[in-house]
């Protein structure tokens, strides 16, 4: 199989929608724990408290949980596309990309807990993990684009 391998004609569609994915995906990332440290200067159970709740509710049902789902999908397709024995470089890649996921079910679990009027992070702790997703999206476009290894 050359670089389209079993995708054919449909290689760059799929391989376009994954980029949109990421990019939709990492928006969400970097949104969610901003909208958090934000939600943290307002006491629980406040007016303002309750419109926090409801965006990051639907930052997360409209943007961060599908965005992921396609990008994974794609992702995988794009894998099996190549097939695994494409270099290290990939392994690295999906390694940042388990790590991006994990770091969005933490995301989740405190988007949950703020909902539920339980506070263990303040803002400054939001605005500091803010920068793991680039971290992760940076190793990712690395291993893709350098392939150095």
């Amino acid at each position: 199989m050359g670089i389209e391998g079993f995708l054919g004609d449909f290689y760059l569609w799929v391989k376009a929608l994954h980029v949109i994915s990421v990019i939709f995906w990492m928006a969400g990332l970097f949104l969610m724990p901003r909208y958090l440290a934000h939600h943290m200067d307002y006491p629980a159970g406040g007016s303002e408290d309750a419109r926090w709740i409801e965006r990051e509710a639907k930052l997360a049902k409209i943007i961060l949980g599908p965005a992921m789902h396609a990008a994974w999908t794609f992702g995988i397709l794009l894998v099996l596309n190549i097939g695994f024995d494409a270099g290290i470089w990939l392994y690295v890649k999906l390694a940042a990309v388990v790590a991006l996921t994990i770091f969005q079910v933490f995301v989740a679990r405190w988007r949950k807990q703020a909902a539920a009027g339980i506070r263990h992070h303040d803002g400054r702790f939001f605005r500091m993990v803010n920068e793991i997703p680039a971290i992760g999206i940076i190793i990712a476009v690395i291993m893709v684009i350098v392939r150095p290894f």
